[in-house]
């Protein structure tokens, strides 16, 4: 609605309509959305209508950027919205951030600080619901600030990365110090360390019902002399930490090699799991592999060419919905640049991704999916409006299974 004073009406209404249109097709919030309003975007096909806001932007709220979205909902149905506050790039002073939503993703908190320790690095968040007991579980990693990744893998750094953990018992409020678990989830000749970056889980049935999960990844020692070496004979692999006693200790599952890192994770209609990786292996697709047992053991390596990816980061969850098991994936789905957010579904456990649904066909790179408390799917995610800002913000982003799966 345009509000017209005298004798500007006509210049007061150009503007209004020319502000109008500017704010809906970046799709982003305004000051006003952030008290509960939402932007709005249409969906490739033009029939559904979205919700959009922007949770974290370039350059506001203290931080000079931000980046590595992760999102899940807690048992009360609250939505916690995660994320890394820097100062620059990948290294240096990074925080843990949060927000949360109590009303689906209408209205938010505002940020708070979950973990900050001076000029080093508190990142790559990972948190899982523990739905018996309620609380929230978030694993994370640490480094030097000073320690670049480079020099972690080709042992040069100070300091290796570690992986540390805690807790909320109060819906996301307030959380415990973070602890260090190296001892128990990380291997002496793995340098670097990443959690997630994204969310866990926990196994809803069979065998394994309760045990949490969260994927990981690491550096390691490689000797062999045809598979991708991130530095001299150094290379990528992933993991999963495990625990079954709701938290108080915590396994180690096996290695996924070769040319594996950032992974997530979903469990599938028969109770098997299935990691999703980022591809280090001369394909520009996601990298799979499944557990029979819980997350312990895992198959060797396929590449999903169907998944198509420029090496980023993705996401990965189950749905079940009318009996029926669902797998989504969301990612820039394109083989040479960070744009086309896209989320796929399969109907057959990631046999066949038939169902593509582009959120946003502009610079677009991590995400994170969450079944929201009414059924909807969440996608928070990196947002850019040109090439030359290719993460000018973190947007959430409402979708309608109907919409998805018509």
């Amino acid at each position: 609605m345009c509000v017209i004073a005298k004798g500007n009406g006509l210049m007061l209404a150009i503007v209004s309509l020319l502000t109008f249109a500017f704010v809906t097709d970046l799709g982003l919030a305004t000051a006003a959305q952030e008290k509960g309003m939402t932007a709005q975007s249409r969906d490739h096909s033009g029939d559904k209508q979205l919700e959009r806001i922007a949770l974290f932007e370039r350059g506001k709220g203290g931080y000079k950027n931000y980046r590595i979205p992760s999102l899940i909902v807690s048992k009360k149905g609250t939505l916690l919205a995660f994320c890394e506050g820097r100062e620059a790039g990948d290294a240096g002073d990074i925080d843990l951030l949060l927000r949360r939503s109590e009303d689906c993703g209408k209205s938010w908190s505002e940020k708070q600080v979950v973990w900050s320790e001076g000029r080093n690095t508190c990142g790559n968040p990972c948190p899982v619901v523990d739905q018996d007991t309620g609380r929230i579980w978030l694993i994370a990693t640490w480094n030097l600030g000073t320690d670049h990744e480079g020099y972690i893998i080709r042992w040069e750094s100070k300091d290796v990365r570690r992986p540390y953990l805690c807790y909320s018992d109060d819906d996301g409020k307030t959380w415990s110090t973070p602890v260090d678990i190296s001892k128990t989830a990380r291997r002496r000749d793995w340098r670097w360390y990443a959690t997630g970056p994204g969310n866990g889980i926990q196994i809803q049935k069979g065998r394994y019902k309760g045990r949490l999960v969260f994927p990981a990844n690491h550096s390691y020692t490689e000797t062999r002399d045809d598979v991708y070496l991130e530095t001299e004979n150094y290379g990528y692999g992933a993991h999963v930490i495990y625990s079954d006693d709701h938290g108080k200790s915590w396994k180690l599952s096996e290695s996924i090699t070769p040319g594996c890192n950032e992974s997530t994770i979903a469990e599938l209609s028969d109770s098997r799991l299935m990691l999703n990786m980022r591809n280090y292996n001369g394909k520009k697709c996601r990298a799979v592999s499944i557990s029979s047992d819980g997350g312990v053991t895992w198959s060797p390596v396929i590449q999903d060419e169907r998944l198509i990816e420029p090496r980023c980061q993705a996401s990965l969850i189950s749905y079940n919905r009318d009996d029926q098991h669902l797998l989504l994936f969301s990612n820039p789905a394109s083989p040479a640049d960070r744009d086309k957010m896209t989320i796929r579904v399969s109907k057959d456990d990631g046999k066949t991704w038939p169902i593509a649904k582009q959120l946003h066909a502009g610079p677009s790179a991590y995400s994170c999916l969450t079944v929201l408390p009414n059924g909807d799917i969440g996608c928070f995610y990196e947002f850019g409006t040109d090439r030359e800002n290719s993460y000018e913000a973190i947007v959430f982003e409402a979708v309608s299974m109907e919409s998805l799966l018509k």
